[in-house]
């Protein structure tokens, strides 16, 4: 179920619980397969689930069909292209046991970026390996002179070549300086970070993401 629906396998288990201890499912072994787990709506389930889907499919296509077909052409791209950014970042639940807030705050970058994003002054570069997404990196206007980088998503060996190419942007762009925002346990991306010559300013103690971290923010003069 975590892999067709994309989410962390801790995410999903604690949304299932929750809805188990509401009593609105209930899970039963697979007669197939003892070791799989079935998933049902309950009497009570049902009662919630269906009018608020309902409600839901009315309100979606209320919004979209006030839409023209270009402007739900140009919904679909964005969308895809959130997919296609988010998609790694299951990697950081699998690896360092991060849980959904990472991947609201990485949505919350894509989304700033679509909204204001600023074609002069900003950019988004998105590394693909075998036809999947593996990577994605966001050189952002922070002031005028400012930019900084906002590295969506692990480069699983491309994360040198879209830093390299951040920095080339933005030494075109004008930009004097670059910052960027990382965690101290990241040791890959430390690695890339610093062969670009970036260097850590900053130290600070945290709590995000579910866990205790060490954040370090870093900086670049062009």
């Amino acid at each position: 179920m975590g892999n067709s629906l994309e989410l962390a396998r801790g995410y999903l288990s604690r949304i299932l619980d929750s809805f188990e201890k509401r009593g609105l499912i209930e899970k039963t072994p697979s007669e197939d397969d003892r070791r799989q787990i079935l998933f049902a709506l309950t009497g009570e389930g049902r009662q919630q689930f269906v009018p608020r889907e309902a409600r839901t499919i009315r309100q979606v296509g209320g919004m979209l069909g006030r839409l023209s077909e270009s402007e739900q052409r140009q919904l679909i791209g964005a969308m895809q292209t959130i997919k296609k950014v988010l998609a790694p970042e299951v990697l950081y639940a699998q690896e360092y046991g991060y849980d959904e807030e990472f991947e609201a705050f990485t949505g919350e970058i894509v989304a700033k970026f679509i909204r204001h994003h600023d074609a002069k002054r900003e950019r988004c570069w998105i590394a693909e390996k075998d036809g999947e997404v593996v990577g994605s990196v966001f050189p952002v206007a922070k002031s005028r002179t400012t930019a900084k980088i906002e590295p969506s998503a692990r480069g699983l060996g491309s994360g040198s070549r879209l830093v390299d190419e951040c920095v080339r942007f933005a030494l075109q762009a004008g930009y004097r300086k670059m910052e960027l925002w990382t965690q101290s346990e990241l040791d890959a991306a430390q690695h890339i970070y610093k062969k670009a010559g970036f260097r850590v300013v900053e130290k600070k103690r945290h709590h995000s993401f579910g866990r205790n971290l060490v954040a370090e923010a870093c900086e670049l003069s062009l």
